[in-house]
């Protein structure tokens, strides 16, 4: 698909898309060249907008006498401090957190770097390749430089260090410690704002990496809001000329230009929000304010299906929204601002949506990419993990359905000790049941232990595909918790593109590739963009209290010189503990199937099937009449998970494979491959045997 190709494929998913998407592009201009001409924050006029006579007078009118409602005023500390007690271990937690940020030691996607206590941080080095980008005006720039990869230097940019110092000043009980993190906090920020000045180096290529720092420095700097090291003029006052220029040089560049906005602008809006409701006496901050509200409800209601899954067509980002959106509620409703009731209710749905796929450790498929993205800096989370979702939901909106699983840190400090009674008092939610997501594409099926998430819909990002992978009938299978066939996951964006699309390829998922062919021509120059072709959808979903029944199908192959339509049946059953799948090709022509199961590890070996388990899987509606004579155990050998048979003539075989369960990161692991040389209509058959 060349580029005309292309914009021809996304002007018939986003009609009127690139029209709008070059209208912003003018607006855009046109408010970059207002902010270079604009009269840029000085002194003076920081002390004008704060109505103080000095600087000395300064912290007075910008840090004392806050309303005390969003959750990091000083005012809410002691019910933040009531509810962490309450939550075993959260206050170590919370300590552990903040002395790595003293230490000027980060975790950036897997790879520890350590600067340090008292030491500046090498904020533009990218710890893997070791490239360092120069300070530089943005314009002047090279940013796609191969095995280089500017996501790693923005993690350290966001300055959620600056957060978690902030914890440690409000659980540490000592004075000389607490002391220690309020002096940290100032030269940390002295040190970024220093050697990273207003639109020059890495940290201002992205307006939502500005954006996210300007949130976290925000809050930080009123978590900070007593100690007297923040109260200094001469920390005092850089600061708050750096977040009205962040706050500008956001609104500047807001992140709208596309055909089809996506999570980017989300974080634009919130960053303006956040920062501007915290310290609304900013000259341009009631017009940013207002543009985020206005903003935030618009992609509210283009970015979040009415059922409450995203529209990235990722499970992933779709946790990376729910924290944006978040965060955006709860600093709003602190400071007495209303984002609206349909705003409320799809944040709502999509707290339901999330809690739908989780297994019983809370860990969620990896359906779309995963570039472990999260907003809120409070825990260290797995980049796979959303169980901590539905009781953050539960205490935010008072609702019992969402109230299983232990209170959250995440609650305790957004909503203290209220969010924590809120959640105690509500009866404990029902088992979460199957169900299925149209518009996501995401259709879950669960009973006896077993979570399975199958991907069947439409690319996310209205067709566009930024984020999704050619994973049409894939889907990801959980036993009691634990992940048992996955989805490979993302492994890295930019640094490597080879790499990025082979994780983003059909061979890469657990569905049918065939005659070598993608689902969705993947091109090599586009690595976010997988415009709609497969046409995946429902065909039947019929869950049950005995059995659940799937049937989706794709229309992938239908180019072929042969075409082919690819249909699966995924047939669930509780009574004899196992999940029967049935893959159905219609169509001409002779063809080279396979059938992929891609594993989270090498724990899987070849085995003949005891007499118990041939006989449940013989019992499961559509089961083949006759399997080969070894299957494919799966996980340890001292405490197997499941036993996959296959019908005779798929001739299953382990091969070495890899696995990324978050961004960054990839590990060794095993893949199955089936299948054979088909001459359609045919009907490949096989059982997943849970012990």
């Amino acid at each position: 698909m060349g580029t005309l190709g292309y914009y021809s494929t996304i002007a018939r998913l986003a009609p009127g898309g690139l029209a709008k998407g070059m209208a912003r592009r003018v607006q855009g201009v046109a408010r970059q060249a207002l902010y270079r001409r604009r009269e840029r924050l000085d002194e003076l006029r920081l002390l004008e907008a704060f109505g103080a006579s000095t600087v000395d007078e300064l912290a007075g009118r910008a840090l004392s006498g806050r309303p005390g409602q969003a959750w990091c005023e000083v005012a809410r500390r002691a019910s933040v401090l009531e509810a962490l007690a309450e939550l075993p271990r959260a206050r170590e937690r919370a300590l552990k957190r903040a002395r790595a940020a003293l230490r000027g030691e980060f975790d950036v996607f897997g790879t520890r770097v350590c600067f340090g206590e008292g030491q500046p941080v090498d904020w533009s080095r990218d710890p893997v390749s070791g490239y360092r980008y120069p300070v530089l005006p943005v314009e002047q720039l090279r940013m796609a430089q191969p095995g280089v990869d500017p996501k790693y230097p923005w993690v350290l940019g966001r300055l959620d260090c600056l957060v978690a110092l902030g914890q440690g000043y409000w659980v540490e009980r000592g004075e000389k410690a607490r002391g220690d993190f309020a002096r940290a906090f100032v030269a940390r920020t002295l040190d970024f704002l220093h050697a990273n000045p207003v639109g020059q180096g890495v940290h201002w290529t992205c307006a939502m990496e500005v954006a996210l720092r300007a949130a976290n420095l925000a809050q930080a700097l009123v978590m900070f809001a007593d100690a007297p090291e923040a109260r200094r003029p001469e920390f005092l006052v850089p600061v708050l000329e750096s977040l009205a220029e962040h706050t500008a040089w956001v609104e500047a560049h807001l992140e709208d230009q596309g055909a089809v906005p996506n999570n980017h602008l989300i974080s634009n809006y919130v960053g303006l929000l956040v920062a501007g409701l915290l310290f609304l006496e900013l000259p341009d901050a009631p017009r940013q304010v207002a543009r985020a509200v206005a903003g935030l409800r618009t992609q509210m209601a283009a970015q979040v299906h009415p059922e409450g899954t995203s529209f990235e067509g990722s499970v992933p980002y779709h946790r990376l929204s729910v924290e944006l959106f978040t965060l955006a509620l709860v600093v709003a409703r602190g400071q007495g601002v209303d984002l609206g009731t349909k705003y409320a209710t799809r944040l709502h749905r999509m707290y339901e949506a999330s809690r739908a796929w989780c297994s019983e450790q809370g860990l969620a498929p990896q359906v779309g990419d995963n570039d472990s993205g999260r907003v809120f800096p409070f825990q260290e989370r797995d980049s796979r993990e959303q169980g901590y979702l539905a009781p953050l939901g539960a205490a935010l909106f008072g609702d019992a359905k969402l109230a299983e699983g232990p209170f959250p840190d995440e609650a305790a400090w957004l909503l203290g000790l209220s969010g924590l009674e809120c959640f105690r008092g509500l009866p404990a939610a029902r088992p979460a049941g199957s169900v299925s997501f149209p518009e996501g594409g995401f259709h879950v099926l669960r009973g006896a232990g077993a979570v399975v998430t199958v991907s069947a819909g439409t690319q996310g990002q209205h067709g566009v595909g930024g984020h999704s992978h050619n994973d049409k009938l894939s889907f990801e299978l959980h036993l009691r918790g634990r992940p048992v066939i996955v989805d490979p996951g993302t492994g890295t964006y930019t640094r490597e593109p080879v790499v990025r699309n082979a994780f983003r390829s059909t061979a890469a998922h657990n569905t049918l590739e065939v005659d070598g062919t993608e689902q969705t021509p993947l091109e090599p120059g586009r690595l976010f963009a997988l415009p709609e072709a497969a046409r995946a959808r429902v065909q039947v979903f019929q869950p049950g209290a005995e059995l659940d029944r799937l049937a989706v199908r794709h229309d992938g192959y239908r180019v072929l010189p042969s075409p082919v339509g690819v249909e699966r049946t995924f047939v669930l059953d509780k009574r004899e503990r196992a999940l029967g799948v049935t893959d159905a090709l219609v169509g001409v022509g002779l063809h080279d199937v396979k059938g992929r199961l891609h594993l989270p590890d090498r724990e899987a070996r070849m085995r003949a099937p005891t007499p118990e388990q041939l006989a449940r899987a013989l019992r499961v509606p559509e089961a083949p009449r006759s399997f080969e004579s070894l299957g494919v155990e799966l996980g340890p050998a001292e405490a197997p998970e499941a036993l996959v048979l296959f019908a005779e003539g798929l001739e299953p075989r382990l091969e070495p494979s890899r696995y990324s369960p978050g961004y960054g990161l990839v590990v060794p692991s095993q893949v199955v491959v089936f299948g054979g040389r088909v001459s359609p209509p045919v009907w490949l058959r096989w059982v997943v045997v849970f012990n």
